[in-house]
């Protein structure tokens, strides 16, 4: 039995332990007074779901990210704002939240439904059932009714929660996808959310459907439909496993097979990582037709020395031309690109300067190989013209100067910045100047390479309408003379730049821009080949057929 005075001294040692409790935690609070009150680190309210609660741990969304000084822990913000749908469905009783950054919606749903439902989900009203119509709600969810069909098992009716949250442009719900230096973001910083509370609905046979509206994008980006994946990382990060997206112009539908957090990821086509890609491609491919070339160059040299035909040949002498251009093109790439434009506004003109013109260099050779391609074998007669490769010279040469002279004049080089949506620089070299030469770009690269494409696109077309007409109507030999003028045709298309084509097809695709990237930069590998088919001794399989016998048999120059 427990004396009086056993118990005075038990209630007292209590005592005395809380009130040293309390000291302690009051001295640890003054110790750091601004930890204490920081709803940023996300514990201060833990699994509390109040209208005041949501609307303090919200001004995270900003914070988090713009203010660097601020102290944010986005693991435990992210699980509050994951959770909270949970609450809403396994321990609130409010059926609607209206906050100006967050609405939410909660239902019964019978699980024995006979039809699909549809929820409204604008980020200013409640989202709401309604009717399928897609008109008077751009922004909708469709729900299947095989996804309830499928709990009939264990119960009859379920709780769902759908909410609209306006996450800001913070780094709360960036990730790791979004965070690497490109511009890509949450479409309208929009996340809707999809609950059945502690029950994980994953695997549906039939994917639900979320339409999210949006304004026509630009054709340098793209949408993908993306969750919250809690599994990635150690806090989660978006992704698009389970789901697929249907690109429309003024609306994009996600098709998922499981409830969580979704969202519209609006990343460039070309963004940071992949202009690193290409360039790096783009660099290896210019080295290499820069080696070819010179090998191209050097062969000719050699030729001329020890076969005196040559000399008065014209169609090796356009083909030395324009890999002197191209190698000259590859070299100024090199600088441009491998060294940043650290230098003053005049180097970075010149350099500018020199890159547009040799450039031109190449579309204008380009377009004199389809020219001549056209005397040889599409005219063929009438074809002697005094001083022929000096006139060419004179034009593929001179005709790109006089161009770059008159955009110069109009001060139209300079830094060329290439940036994201948020204003980030992927890429920086001296070009045109942005914004203030525009149209200077567009019509002395732009205008001048459709012009001199689809000249050179018209001539091959007819080359490759007389070869193969030639070849069918040699009995006997139609399958040999076939595979012989394909070959034929794809070394002629590498002399008047048919790769160059690809550039129109690149809104097309990121894969587009890898095989444009690839093609062009190895052009000059493809001329030496040519090159060394034609006109390399003991080879004469090629020079047999064709224009590759009217290149070594003809010669325009009358002198």
């Amino acid at each position: 039995m427990v004396t009086p005075r056993a118990l005075g001294v038990l209630l007292l040692l209590f005592l005395l332990l809380l009130a040293s409790e309390d000291s302690m935690s009051k001295s640890e609070r003054a110790a750091n007074p601004e930890q204490s009150r920081n709803v940023c680190l996300g514990l201060i309210n833990k699994d509390i779901y109040e209208p005041f609660e949501l609307e303090n741990t919200a001004q995270c969304f900003t914070k988090c990210g713009q203010l660097k000084s601020e102290a944010c822990d986005l693991g435990n913000l992210r699980r509050y704002w994951l959770d909270y749908e949970t609450y809403m469905v396994e321990e609130s009783l409010m059926n609607t939240v209206d906050l100006s950054f967050l609405k939410t919606f909660v239902q019964n749903i019978s699980t024995n439904i006979s039809e699909d439902l549809h929820f409204s989900l604008s980020p200013f009203q409640i989202p709401g059932q309604v009717t399928e119509d897609k008109h008077s709600f751009p922004d909708r969810v469709r729900l299947p009714r095989s996804l309830f069909a499928s709990l009939q098992g264990s119960r009859s009716v379920v709780r769902l929660a759908i909410s609209v949250l306006n996450i800001s442009t913070g780094d709360v719900f960036k990730g790791l996808q979004l965070t690497q230096g490109d511009d890509s973001s949450v479409l309208n910083n929009r996340l809707v959310g999809l609950s059945l509370g502690r029950m994980r609905v994953t695997g549906l046979a039939e994917p639900l459907e979320i339409t999210f509206s949006h304004q026509r994008q630009p054709p340098n980006m793209t949408l993908t439909c993306v969750f919250w994946d809690v599994t990635k990382g150690s806090t989660g990060d978006w992704s698009s496993e389970g789901c697929s997206t249907e690109l429309g112009v003024k609306g994009t539908v996600c098709r998922c097979d499981h409830l969580t957090f979704f969202a519209l990821l609006l990343r460039p086509i070309l963004d940071k990582m992949t202009v690193q890609a290409l360039t790096r491609i783009s660099q290896v491919g210019c080295g290499a037709s820069m080696t070819f070339l010179a090998f191209t160059i050097v062969f000719y040299a050699a030729l001329r020395f020890s076969w005196k035909k040559l000399k008065s040949e014209d169609s090796p002498k356009i083909h030395v031309a324009l890999s002197i251009s191209l190698f000259l093109l590859n070299l100024t790439f090199f600088i441009n690109v491998g060294h940043g434009p650290k230098e003053s506004h005049a180097a970075c003109w010149v350099r500018g300067a020199i890159f547009h013109y040799f450039l031109l260099c190449v579309f204008t050779w380009m377009v004199l190989e389809a020219f001549h391609l056209y005397l040889l074998v599409i005219r063929v007669f009438n074809i002697y013209f005094g001083h022929y490769f000096l006139k060419l010279s004179l034009v593929g040469w001179g005709l790109p100067a006089l161009i770059v002279i008159g955009t110069g004049s109009a001060n139209s080089y300079g830094l060329y910045t290439i940036q994201d949506k948020e204003n980030r620089t992927t890429l920086e070299l001296c070009w045109f100047q942005e914004k203030t030469a525009v149209s200077a770009l567009y019509v002395t690269v732009h205008g001048y390479f459709l012009v001199t494409y689809l000249f050179g696109a018209v001539v091959l077309g007819l080359v490759a309408w007389k070869i193969f007409t030639l070849s069918s109507a040699m009995a006997g030999k139609e399958q040999r003379q076939n595979w012989k003028g394909v070959l034929t045709l794809l070394g002629l298309s590498s002399l008047v730049g048919m790769t160059w084509g690809l550039a129109i097809l690149t809104p097309l695709g990121l894969s587009t821009i890898y095989i444009f990237a690839v093609l062009n930069s190895f052009q000059g590998v493809f001329i030496f080949c040519w090159f060394i088919v034609l006109y390399f001794p003991g080879h004469s399989a090629m020079s047999s057929s064709g224009t590759a016998h009217a290149e070594q048999t003809h010669t325009v120059s009358h002198e």
